[in-house]
């Protein structure tokens, strides 16, 4: 999974930044994406596509790649603005908040399936790169686990829609909640479930 990196590293590039984003299809919370600086001796043993990990796997290797990471960045977009941009460019900038929360310039990027518009940095899409390429893998978990825990934090603060069993996806639990509590702050507006609630009269929860 380290021969896009070796390549770049073999040219000069030392600072490659593997970057990807988490929470596109869910009907509440953030949009999340991280960015992750590795250095050239890594070798974290299990590093895959966050989406093949065990919730405890995924965060003993966040723990582990925060702690050998040259740089990690966190881009996280909340659910207004998913309504104001749409998903699909919640993602890109994402993305790009991640980017620019690192703490050293990254000289080239590699990307899950996209590019990042408007980005001075020369950057590499790859299809699937969460699957084949190590630091996008490193990038997905680091993004994953972040989500996921401001999605605990959700559950604590709206109980009763299990936010952090789900985290947002629309299960059934989740779109029975929903039906019956009405949509909270962090549920996306713009998503046809959401929508249709609102439409039907149903109020934000107290407290909200």
């Amino acid at each position: 999974m380290l021969f896009t990196e070796r390549a770049l590293w073999g040219v000069g590039l030392e600072r490659v930044a593997g970057v990807d984003e988490v929470g596109i299809g869910p009907l509440a919370g953030p949009v999340v994406a991280a960015a992750v600086i590795l250095p050239r001796d890594v070798a974290l043993d299990g590093v895959r596509d966050s989406k093949l990990l065990t919730v405890k796997q995924r965060g003993a290797l966040d723990e582990a790649i925060r702690g050998i990471a040259l740089g990690v960045g966190i881009g996280v977009v909340e659910p207004e603005e998913v309504d104001r941009l749409n998903v699909y460019q919640a993602g890109l900038m994402a993305m790009a908040r991640a980017v620019a929360a690192l703490p050293l310039s990254p000289e080239h990027l590699l990307i899950d399936a996209r590019r990042i518009p408007d980005c001075p940095i020369a950057q590499t899409c790859v299809a699937g790169g969460d699957r084949t390429v190590y630091s996008i893998a490193t990038a997905s978990i680091v993004a994953k686990v972040h989500r996921d825990r401001l999605m605990a934090a959700m559950d604590e603060r709206f109980p009763g829609y299990g936010f952090a069993r789900h985290v947002g996806y629309g299960t059934a639990a989740h779109l029975r909640a929903l039906q019956s509590l009405g949509a909270t702050p962090i549920h996306r507006r713009s998503f046809a479930p959401v929508r249709a609630v609102l439409l039907n009269g149903g109020q934000e929860p107290r407290g909200s």
